[in-house]
Order: structure tokens, then C-alpha cells, then sequence
């Protein structure tokens, strides 16, 4: 009877988690399941059959020690899921270089290692805009995230030295899109497309997270954006048992926002097939393997 663990975080206060869903379809399927965080240096990975990274929700503020968790389920007879190989790849959002190099289509982006107050008007004059986004290469949930107009980002010069001063960070033009559109998630499961939702910010917001008051739709994709998702799947170092496809409409056309591989919502709550597509793609891996 095989033994998965979901890899989560001690405090999920806050956030919104459905990966609960999933446990009933593994039960039937004679699976056991435990959710254990990542904190945790008492747990015994060779117990389990497969790892899953769900809810580590809060790996960002300590990479170091969340790689060296991965390290050590690595080093177990578990296997983890997404692989490593994936999870280091897609860690910083460098990735996106990588897809862009392989022809897949990303929203615009200045990187840059060395923080001064002059780069902010550089990126507006690079982009031709009046409004960018700064976020640190390793984030997610938004953190330390902030959109910047040109009227008034200098208002903000001081916490923006303080947040990127030693961190690495990127810049990108704000979409009005993700304001008036809203910014597509497409979700596949062992390659398989299962689902896509729309996620709309709040009024007055720009961030389209549950947890920042953004409001999420079920929707129907068209072939552009089925697409642009394959492409990148395919940019890969290897497959993932699941991928979250962020798109936005960038110059009319679609980009990739995120490639989001490690612990991404995957929002089974609002497709009631989706729980039981992500476990049969799991028994087909395992079969696959026996």
C-alpha cells in the first residue's frame, strides 16, 4: 500500500489550502496520506513512497533550509515530487530567461543584482511606461512585491533599499491587463491539461492571490493559450507531476507570468474533477514504474 507524504510548513494560518480534496480519491485508491512540514527534522522519508510539495508556503524566507530538507528526501527512498532537478530549476525566477531563450513568449523583464534608486527610472524608460513591478528573483505569494508609478515611486525609495539591498531582483512592466482581464491559470497534471481559472485582483489591487483579496473564475481557454502552456511545458528539464501555467495578455498577445512548479495552489476546490485527475496521474507514474 504505497505512502505519500504533502509536503507543507508548520502555520497555514491565513491561506487557503484544498489539497484535503485529494486525500478521500488516494483512500480509494488504498493509499495512505500524511501532511508533514518541512520544518520538521524528526521525519522519516524512508516511510514514504512519494513526497508531494503542496503547502511549503513559506520556503521563500528560508531557501537554504528548504533546499537541504529536499536534499534529504532526496536521499531517502521517497521520491519526490516535483522532482528536484524541477524544484532548483524553477526556485529563482531566472527560469524565465531560460523559456525565453527557447522561443516561449514571457512577460518583459530588467534583471538586476545591484539595488540603486536610479533603476527604477531606468526600467521606466526601458519599458516605455508609467507604472512597473519589482519583486525579488526568489518570492512567491507576493512577497516584497510592489508596483511602482512614475508620479510617485520615489515615495517608497527607502523600504525598496531596504527590501532589495542584498537580494537579487526583477522588474517588469504593469500589465493593465491583470487589472481589466485578469491573469489566466492553466493547470496540468502529468503533462494532461485538467483545468483553468481566471484570477481577478480586488479594486485598487493589483495582486490577483485569494489571500491579497483577489476573486478566481473557472473558465474556458482557447488554443492560444493551450499553446503557449505547451510550449513551455516543453522548455522543462523534465516533466512535472503537476504545473500551474500563469498567463497574462501582454501587447495583445499571451505571456507567461509564472511557470509555477513547486508549491502552487492548484485550486481543486473550483473543478470537481481536478482532485481525482491529479491522483490518477500519480497511480499511472507508479504504475509506470513497477
Amino acid at each position: 500500500m504505497p505512502a505519500i507524504a504533502f509536503l507543507s510548513t508548520d502555520n497555514l494560518e491565513g491561506f487557503f489550502v484544498y489539497d484535503e480534496l485529494l486525500i478521500p480519491h488516494f483512500n480509494d485508491c488504498g493509499w495512505n496520506v500524511e501532511t508533514v512540514s518541512w520544518h520538521s527534522n524528526s521525519v522519516n522519508w524512508d516511510k514514504f513512497d512519494y513526497v508531494i510539495v503542496r503547502s511549503t508556503w513559506d520556503y521563500q524566507q528560508h531557501a537554504k533550509a528548504f533546499l537541504a530538507c529536499l536534499d534529504r528526501i532526496e536521499a531517502s527512498r521517497a521520491t519526490l515530487l516535483n522532482s528536484l532537478v524541477l524544484i532548483k530549476w524553477n526556485i529563482e525566477k531566472y527560469y524565465l530567461r531560460d523559456l525565453e531563450k527557447k522561443g516561449v513568449a514571457t512577460v518583459d523583464t530588467m534583471w538586476g543584482d545591484t539595488f540603486y534608486n536610479a533603476v527604477i527610472e531606468e526600467a521606466f524608460s526601458y519599458f516605455n511606461c508609467d507604472s512597473v513591478v519589482v519583486k525579488p528573483v526568489l518570492s512567491a505569494n507576493a512577497d516584497d512585491t510592489f508596483k511602482l508609478s512614475k508620479a510617485s515611486w520615489k515615495d517608497k525609495q527607502q523600504i525598496l533599499s531596504d527590501t532589495f539591498k542584498q537580494r537579487n531582483f526583477m522588474i517588469q512592466p504593469f500589465l493593465n491587463s491583470v487589472v481589466e482581464e485578469g491573469e489566466y491559470s492553466l493547470f496540468y497534471f502529468n503533462g494532461t491539461f485538467s483545468h483553468a481559472i481566471k484570477k481577478v485582483p480586488q479594486q485598487g489591487d493589483f495582486r490577483v492571490q485569494e489571500e491579497h483579496g483577489g476573486s478566481l473564475h473557472t473558465v474556458e481557454i482557447d488554443g492560444a493559450q493551450q499553446a503557449i502552456a505547451k510550449q513551455a511545458l516543453a522548455a522543462m528539464p523534465c516533466k512535472a507531476l503537476y504545473a500551474r501555467v500563469d498567463l497574462v495578455r501582454q501587447n495583445d498577445d499571451w505571456a507567461i507570468m509564472e511557470l509555477e512548479l513547486i508549491e502552487p495552489s492548484l485550486y481543486f476546490n473550483l473543478d470537481e474533477q481536478s482532485a481525482l485527475r491529479f491522483v490518477e496521474a500519480l497511480v499511472t507514474l507508479h504504475e509506470a514504474k513497477r
